[in-house]
């Protein structure tokens, strides 16, 4: 992957479950995803109500990124994936997709996310404030 692609940020609310999988596999979050559940990635795209992609402006307009979340439009939004492709880290490209969220959320919205262990390093980087007081019930399946 080149450094000259420009990347094409944008919401894209029809994102295709074959795409979004995609991302997942290739950046690593399909490990801890049901990214062989098409009816269950299906329903976790039509559920959120923000979708963001990263597409290099090239000829196939390849997808590399995509920020998926949930939000009240005026509070608070939750990103639930924030998913690069490996061969696309290191560009810019995590740190855009949630320069963007913001820029559509507007200041008076905050963001929230769960970091996956090897990705704290990234948040504290880009100037997101750790959090300690957050709780959670696991699912089930």
């Amino acid at each position: 992957m080149t450094t000259r692609s420009k990347v094409l940020y944008a919401s894209e609310p029809g994102l295709g479950t074959a795409e979004f999988r995609r991302v997942l596999v290739e950046s690593g979050l399909g490990a801890n995803r049901p990214v062989d559940d098409d009816t269950r990635l299906k329903a976790m795209l039509s559920a959120a109500n923000l979708v963001l992609t990263a597409r290099l402006d090239t000829e196939d307009n390849p997808l590399v990124g995509v920020a998926r979340g949930v939000t009240d439009f005026s509070w608070v939004c939750y990103v639930s994936e924030l998913a690069v492709c490996k061969a696309a880290q290191g560009l810019g490209i995590g740190k855009g997709l949630l320069d963007e969220a913001r820029r559509q959320l507007g200041p008076s919205v905050a963001i929230s996310l769960i970091s996956m262990p090897d990705a704290v390093g990234f948040y504290e980087r880009i100037g997101m404030e750790r959090v300690s007081d957050a709780f959670w019930f696991g699912r089930k399946r």
